[in-house]
């Protein structure tokens, strides 16, 4: 069973406790596996419209920081708000204005891509959902296989459609773990008006592309064994700031 992003219907695209502008703001965040420290104290911060980078090599918490501001993973210390709403205790009023594109797909393998966008739209009270469905899959150059079940789908389909999921529900905030990976280079250009720079929303972007993140990022996070061994302004960071960040490898979970 594919895992849900949504939340009860009362609490849909709540908007009160919004601070300014300030997306994001996470301060000394703690989260563990067993008594391994994922991650080890980190602060970011994101203003409306921004991009944070993420930079690090495999294990350094990347993936992990992402699912605490998706709501999947609880934090173990520290602070996390999102649009100003504390986590995790007002989850469930910013949910509906997060997209989140993980490794995992979050997609039902025996429904079609129809199936599971039709059912995303219900959770998330998607007005005029089967519009906005054909509008995405025509986007995304799926239409044709959308009827087809998603385990019949190659990786880059299945990566197309996840977009499709991610951004069916119009979110303000977008997480995205190497959003791109698994799909060629023409999917890529399809794809970007719905999570590139272009589509106007705060981001939040795990990458291992140094070059690419640089150019499409406001701020850089680089993460090595939990810790933030990097933290600027995107103009201010050259390459080699952050290939060093890459300098010693990490075991464990990412």
């Amino acid at each position: 069973m594919a895992e849900t992003l949504a939340q009860t219907p009362g609490a849909r695209r709540t908007r009160e406790g919004a601070s300014g502008k300030n997306a994001l703001e996470v301060s000394g965040l703690v989260r563990l596996y067993g008594e391994r420290r994922a991650l080890a104290g980190v602060d970011a911060r994101l203003e409306n419209g921004e991009t944070l980078a993420v930079f690090g090599p495999n294990g350094a918490g990347k993936t992990t920081f992402l699912r605490v501001l998706a709501t999947l993973l609880l934090p173990h210390a520290g602070s996390v708000r999102l649009f100003g709403h504390v986590l995790p205790q007002e989850a469930a009023a910013v949910r509906a204005r997060i997209g989140f594109l993980g490794h995992d797909p979050l997609l039902y393998r025996e429904l079609s891509g129809r199936e599971n966008l039709r059912f995303y739209a219900r959770l998330y009270d998607v007005a005029r959902p089967e519009a906005r469905i054909e509008e995405l899959l025509e986007a995304t150059g799926i239409a044709r296989r959308a009827d087809d079940p998603v385990h019949d789908l190659s990786r880059g389909m299945v990566q197309r459609l996840a977009v499709c999921r991610a951004v069916l529900h119009r979110p303000e905030l977008l997480l995205l773990d190497e959003p791109r990976a698994n799909i060629d280079p023409e999917a890529a250009t399809l794809v970007e008006p719905l999570i590139g720079r272009a589509s106007g929303c705060t981001r939040v972007l795990v990458t291992h592309d140094v070059e690419g993140g640089l150019a499409e990022a406001t701020r850089v996070l680089g993460l090595r064994d939990g810790r933030a061994l990097l933290q600027a302004s995107a103009h201010e960071v050259r390459a080699a700031q952050v290939l060093a960040v890459y300098g010693a490898s990490s075991r464990g979970q990412a």
